[in-house]
């Protein structure tokens, strides 16, 4: 499968899957800095299980796009140490649940070398991986788990929902001279295997290099009567879910973060301030989650924000992600359950 797209001159608008987004960035940076490289499972030839580096291997050769051994630690050891020197890798760990391998170089050695290094060591490394439910992978494929993340000082966390942020948000990954996590939702892909979600996978996307800011949310859809922050996959969920809405006369403003860390609070407070009623939406587990980082955001500051009714986080049960093709569904929220919980907010109000 190609990913590199050419347009003729006097064609439409060229539009991009997110898979062709992301490799487009990472091709274009490769190009421009001789230190950026790819490493990780099946990267190589094979372009990665999620052609999240198809036809890179072609144009960059074994040096530069390197497949490695089946060994998470040692990825990201390799990653860690070729930073240190002035690299820019983008190691890859194929599932976001196989991080859990390697979790004490996330945890103890790429988020704190900068800090315990008196900020003499950079780490410009990207760490990317799949995330997400929907094609009955079970409990040990299908997990989002950008929380974790997120709770790990030092690290940024990326969560891209369409191929112009997929594009964007790589490149400043690349640039940025700190760790990043990066994560992209297999249902966004655009590739064939993967057609189960509700959206429009393919989008505009220049052809020219940019930048998405970090830190600096999207507003997805404007509306007045309640505001949803949503993630990845749920932010196409949520826009299924404000059109069946927008039918029963409820205008429905939707938030797309697209980075966790750093967040932008400002544009989260800005809408629930306008409408004063907030759901969360996330794939990843609710308790101790980012719906309850958001909602307590907004409780401290209830000085300055006059809620209509309380909020309410719809998220993934607290279990594993089921293999059956009938319970998946049930534990990772749908766009029934957004219009529900929209409903119920709509209905009550705080006395």
């Amino acid at each position: 499968m190609n990913a590199e797209v050419v347009v003729k001159p006097g064609a439409p608008p060229r539009k991009l899957a997110y898979f062709q987004a992301m490799v487009e960035a990472i091709r274009q940076e490769m190009r421009r800095d001789p230190a950026v490289f790819c490493l990780g499972e099946d990267v190589g030839a094979m372009g990665g299980v999620f052609q999240s580096t198809v036809g890179l291997f072609k144009e960059f050769g074994p040096e530069r796009i390197r497949d490695t051994p089946i060994s998470e630690t040692a990825i990201l050891g390799m990653a860690l140490g070729a930073a240190a020197h002035g690299m820019r890798p983008i190691a890859e760990l194929m599932f976001v649940d196989f991080m859990g391998v390697c979790f004490d170089q996330i945890l103890n050695n790429i988020s704190k070398t900068h800090y315990m290094s008196g900020g003499a060591v950079k780490l410009p490394l990207v760490i990317t991986a799949s995330t997400g439910g929907g094609i009955c992978d079970a409990a040990q494929h299908s997990q989002t788990l950008h929380g974790f993340f997120a709770h790990v000082p030092g690290l940024k966390v990326a969560i891209p929902s369409n191929p112009y942020d997929a594009k964007g948000l790589m490149t400043s990954a690349i640039r940025d001279d700190s760790p990043v996590v990066y994560l992209f939702h297999r249902g966004l892909l655009g590739l064939p295997v993967m057609g189960y979600v509700e959206a429009s996978l393919a989008t505009e996307v220049p052809e020219e290099s940019y930048t998405v800011p970090f830190g600096q949310a999207r507003v997805v859809r404007e509306g007045d009567d309640v505001t949803i922050v949503a993630f990845a996959q749920m932010v196409h969920k949520a826009i299924v879910a404000a059109a069946e809405l927008d039918k029963r006369g409820i205008s429905v403003e939707i938030i797309d973060p697209r980075t966790l860390v750093p967040l932008d609070v400002d544009a989260i407070l800005r809408s629930v301030a306008k409408t004063g009623r907030l759901l969360v939406v996330d794939e990843d587990y609710l308790s101790y989650g980012v719906t309850g980082e958001i909602a307590a955001l907004v409780a401290e500051r209830l000085d300055r924000i006059r809620l209509k009714s309380p909020v309410r986080r719809l998220a993934v049960a607290d279990t594993p992600i089921p293999y059956s093709r009938a319970l998946e569904p049930v534990v990772i929220p749908q766009s029934a359950g957004i219009v529900a919980a929209v409903d119920e907010l709509m209905r009550t109000s705080i006395k």
